[in-house]
């Protein structure tokens, strides 16, 4: 497992990512653009930002307040979503209180166009699961506190796939004053889960490279990984997509943004990138990388904007 040491001899491409890591606005490439963007307006109580007109293409961003929690990119001709295809598992929607999570479960549980897939108590996080009208996979969630996690003998999270009463919880958590307020309430990307043709290619990138460390490696088909101790920012499946090869170009998953404190950061993660022959551009403020099927991740530098998201 690779972890930072900030002792001096530590050598600069094998120190992870910083603790302060997060999770910043995912992309994803949409057909019907006016469709998707008031699903996650209705459904998920997203307000729309900002947005460019880039040649064909129109780029949105939809997100809480002032952050960012998903820009929605309107691509004519490409195929629908695979769902055997590498990509997106699913955009998991971070929180901070069980009103709010029950608030935004709520509507999107009243809205037509959702697929709801299921609800779990995980031990770390409550969560619930839905599927958006193109076919992209998303999660609800809110974190227990640090302190009600528990760890194995191995020193990994325990983490469990619980069953959640949907009904229950709405009728403990659910509020009239909460649901009127819920698109001024808190809410950002806290992890997002991909869907790889192998496990073990997958740590060798996004734990070995990009340099975050495992937290949960025992579940069938999965790895679970995070900075600063979190129980996943990301993780990767095979149980749709074991085989897979390069992703074809298909609407769904656009990239996948992850940020970092400081250009120290990018420059710690550029040298493990160069020490392993991997490609990537490096624009200054951020570094784009594509993982072995061709899923983009962009590592910024410095908090979400607005600004920053549209112009990748």
């Amino acid at each position: 497992m690779i972890q930072a040491d900030e002792s001096p001899g530590t050598p600069v491409a094998e120190a992870g990512l910083s603790p302060q890591t997060g999770m910043d606005a995912v992309t994803l490439r949409v057909g019907d653009l006016e469709t998707m963007s008031s699903y996650y307006a209705n459904a998920l109580a997203l307000e729309p930002l900002e947005e460019l007109h880039r040649s064909r293409e129109v780029h949105r961003v939809l997100g809480r307040g002032a952050t960012p929690m998903v820009k929605l990119v309107a691509t004519p001709g490409l195929p629908d979503v695979d769902p055997r295809q590498a990509g997106l598992f699913h955009t998991a929607f971070l929180f901070e209180d069980q009103k709010s999570l029950a608030a935004t479960v709520y509507r999107a549980a009243q809205d037509a166009r959702s697929r709801f897939v299921g609800s779990s108590d995980h031990l770390v996080s409550e969560a619930f699961y839905f599927t958006d009208p193109e076919g992209n996979g998303i999660e609800l969630y809110v974190d227990r506190e640090r302190s009600q996690w528990s760890h194995g003998p191995s020193g990994e999270l325990l983490m469990d796939t619980l069953y959640l009463d949907p009904n229950t919880y709405l009728r403990t958590h659910l509020d009239e004053q909460t649901l009127a307020d819920v698109t001024a309430l808190a809410g950002k990307v806290g992890h997002v889960h991909l869907q790889v043709g192998d496990i073990p290619s997958a740590r060798a990138f996004y734990v070995d490279a990009l340099g975050f460390e495992p937290t949960l490696t025992g579940y069938p088909g999965a790895l679970f990984a995070s900075a600063g101790g979190y129980h996943h920012h990301v993780a990767m499946n095979t149980w749709n997509s074991r085989g897979a090869g390069p992703r074809a170009a298909s609407l769904g998953l656009g990239d996948v943004a992850v940020t970092v404190p400081g250009r120290e950061d990018l420059d710690a993660l550029v040298a493990r990138l160069d020490a392993r022959g991997i490609g990537f551009a490096d624009d200054g403020r951020s570094v784009r990388v594509t993982d072995p099927w061709g899923t983009q991740v962009t590592v910024g530098a410095g908090g979400s904007a607005v600004d920053d998201l549209l112009g990748r």
